[in-house]
């Protein structure tokens, strides 16, 4: 009775299985840091195609979330300013509400859109969200640059209707207009960039499960 609590030394065989054991599991260690290095070096960085697909939800989410705004403004008798082409077309008019409520439509889009990109990418989800931005900036440019050249009919964004990202036109070059669309492109980059690392998160919530189980 005195010995029951005594833990029992391993004998010699049984060393060197736990021996072996600790060691596969140290092995089985290495192998994941190597790989996860191994992948960053391979699928890090910039993934454009994730990024494309991204710009697109955005795209799709400003539609469709200045639908939902419309609806509830037509609901509740407001005749104002309430999608996105209005406010470009009528910026001086655009009451303060309607503009606060746009600018959160076009961020959730944005973070939206960032989200895809980081989710579609193990890696860099803050880059993939600044490059949903960025596609968003020159495909709003380059549509800018061609309808001026070569006429309103080739405005591509306004027949497809379409969102921009909020460049101000040649007739809102004020210091309000310059101003609201600073705000807007600094928001949308910054809620791109945000729902890409929150998009990238779900992957470190895998590599974490899978350490775990190794």
């Amino acid at each position: 009775m005195a010995g029951f609590g005594r833990r029992r030394e391993p004998v010699e065989g049984e060393r060197e299985h736990l021996g072996e054991t600790e060691g596969r599991d140290r092995g089985r260690e290495g192998v994941v840091t190597h790989d996860d290095h191994h992948a960053r070096e391979k699928f890090g960085g910039a993934n454009i195609g994730a990024a494309f697909f991204g710009w697109m939800v955005a795209v799709g989410m400003t539609v469709l979330l200045t639908g939902i705004l419309a609806a509830v403004a037509a609901v509740l008798g407001y005749s104002g300013v309430v999608t996105q082409d209005q406010a470009e077309d009528n910026a001086a008019s655009l009451g303060l509400g309607a503009a606060i409520a746009l600018l959160v439509v076009v961020l959730l889009a944005y973070y939206c859109g960032g989200y895809v990109a980081g989710r579609m990418s193990r890696f860099d989800g803050g880059r993939q969200g600044l490059l949903v931005w960025v596609i968003a900036l020159v495909v709003s440019v380059l549509a800018a640059v061609l309808a001026t050249v070569a006429g309103d009919q080739y405005d591509v964004l306004s027949r497809t209707d379409a969102p921009g990202i909020g460049l101000p036109s040649a007739s809102d070059l004020t210091t309000s207009g310059i101003v609201a669309a600073v705000v807007v492109l600094v928001g949308t980059l910054l809620a791109a960039m945000a729902g890409g690392k929150v998009g990238q998160r779900y992957h470190r919530r895998v590599d974490r499960a899978a350490e775990r189980v190794v």
